[in-house]
C-alpha cells in the first residue's frame, strides 16, 4: 500500500472516524482505524463495537490524492491523528512494506509505526435497507440539538437514554426524557413512508453523528433502519449505531391539556433573569428556583442558608388575570429555553404541583416539559 495524500483532506476524514475509537475497548484492534486502498478510493473504518463510522476518499483529482499502490491495513488511531494534526505539510506520504511496517514521511519528517492486520479486524456489515426514510440534514441537526439533551445519563432506565423517532407515514415525532423533563419534536418529511418505525437510538450515539455533519441546508440524511441497528448516510460517510432494545414510554400523556395561566416574555431576558437567580443555590444539580407572578410582573426567587438569597423581576405578559408560585429546576428550563431559536417563549401552567409546558407560538413543532419541585 502507497499514496500520497493533502494533509487537509485526510486529517478531515480522520476526525470524522475517530469519534468511534474507544480507548477501553477490551479488543486492542478496534483502537485502530481500518485504511482500505483501492486505485481510485480510499476507505476509513473505526468502530467500537456500540458505533461504527466509515468515510472515503476519491481520487477525483490527481492534486489531492494519489495511489501509487493499493493495500489494507490497521493503524492505531491515536498515533495518526497526531502524527497528522502535528505536520506542518501540505501532503502526506503513507507506505507500507514488509506486510505490517508502516512508514508516514514528508520532506522533512518520518514516522515508523507497526501496524495491525486487517485479518484481526471483526467483520463489519454496514448494510443498507431497502426503504429508506429521508431527513433534510439541517432539519435533522435541529432535531438532535433540540431533544437530546432531555435524554437521561441513568444506566438503570437503559431506554431513558436514548431518543425516540416514531415514525408514522410522513411524520416524525421525537421524544426525550429523563422522568423529570420531556423534549418533543414534530417534523414532517417530505415522502410518506410506506413502513412505520418506532425505535430508541442511544442519544450519546446520534449527538455524536449530528457533530460530524455540515451545514448543507439542501443535503438529505439516510436512515436505515434493521432489528437491532440503523445505519445513517450523509454524503461520503457512513454512521451505524445500535438501537436500545425495550419500549419507550408513551409520553403524550404526560403533556397537560387544560390551562391556568400561560405567560409569555423575551426567551433572552427569561434565561438571563432564571440563570442570575440561580447563582446562589446550593444545589448544582437542581439549584431550584421559585417562580412567582403578580400581575404583569414575574418574580424569581432563590436562597440558601449558607450563602444568603437573590430576587429577579422582570414584566411579562399574561393571558388572564390568574396568578402561580411554583418551583423548579433553573437548569432544566434554562435547556427547554435553549433549544428554541425563536425571540418570545410561552410557559403554560395548570398547577403548583402540575408539569410546566414550555412553547413558543413562532415554531410549533417543538415543545418542552418542566417538572415542577416541592418545595414545602
Amino acid at each position: 500500500m502507497k499514496l500520497t495524500i493533502k494533509k487537509d483532506i485526510l486529517q478531515n476524514a480522520l476526525n470524522k472516524v475517530s469519534k468511534a475509537i474507544s480507548t477501553k475497548n477490551l479488543i486492542p484492534v478496534l483502537a485502530g482505524i481500518k485504511f482500505n486502498l483501492k486505485k481510485n478510493k480510499l476507505t476509513l473504518t473505526a468502530s467500537d463495537n456500540d458505533i461504527t463510522i466509515q468515510t472515503f476518499i476519491t481520487t477525483e483529482n490527481e492534486e489531492d490524492f494519489k495511489v501509487e499502490k493499493e493495500g489494507n491495513i490497521i493503524i492505531q488511531g491515536k498515533y495518526i491523528l497526531d502524527i497528522v494534526k502535528k505536520l506542518p505539510d501540505k501532503y502526506i506520504n503513507i507506505e507500507v512494506f514488509d506486510e505490517l511496517k508502516i512508514l508516514i514521511y514528508t520532506e522533512n519528517s518520518e514516522f515508523h509505526l507497526n501496524g495491525i492486520s486487517e485479518e484481526e479486524y471483526p467483520s463489519i456489515n454496514l448494510e443498507e435497507s431497502k426503504k429508506k426514510v429521508l431527513i433534510n440534514n439541517k432539519i435533522f441537526k435541529d432535531l438532535v440539538l433540540q431533544t437530546a439533551f432531555a435524554s437521561s445519563n441513568e444506566e438503570t432506565k437503559p431506554v431513558l437514554t436514548g431518543l425516540n423517532f416514531n415514525i408514522v407515514g410522513d411524520t416524525l415525532e421525537c421524544n426525550s426524557t429523563d422522568s423529570y423533563r420531556l423534549a418533543r419534536k414534530i417534523i414532517h418529511l417530505d415522502h410518506n413512508n410506506e413502513e412505520n418505525y418506532n425505535i430508541v437510538i442511544p442519544s450519546h450515539n446520534i449527538t455524536e453523528f449530528s457533530r460530524i455533519l455540515d451545514d448543507d441546508m439542501d443535503s438529505n440524511v439516510e436512515l436505515h433502519i434493521s432489528n437491532n441497528k440503523v445505519l445513517f448516510i450523509y454524503k461520503n460517510l457512513k454512521f451505524q449505531s445500535r438501537l436500545i432494545n425495550g419500549t419507550y414510554p408513551n409520553t403524550s400523556n404526560l403533556i397537560p391539556k387544560e390551562e391556568l395561566l400561560t405567560i409569555s416574555a423575551n426567551i433572552n431576558d427569561l434565561y438571563n433573569v432564571i440563570d442570575r437567580a440561580s447563582i446562589l443555590t446550593s444545589d448544582k444539580e437542581k439549584n431550584i428556583v421559585t417562580l412567582e407572578t403578580k400581575d404583569d410582573l414575574l418574580i424569581l426567587r432563590s436562597s440558601s442558608q449558607e450563602i444568603g438569597r437573590v430576587e429577579e423581576k422582570m414584566l411579562i405578559k399574561k393571558n388572564n388575570q390568574e396568578n402561580i408560585r411554583i418551583s423548579f429546576s433553573a437548569k432544566y428550563m434554562m435547556d427547554a429555553l435553549k433549544s428554541f431559536s425563536t425571540k418570545t417563549v410561552e410557559i403554560q401552567f395548570v398547577g403548583e404541583v402540575k408539569p410546566i409546558l414550555v412553547k413558543s407560538s413562532e415554531d410549533d413543532t417543538l415543545t418542552q416539559l418542566v417538572l415542577p419541585i416541592r418545595t414545602y
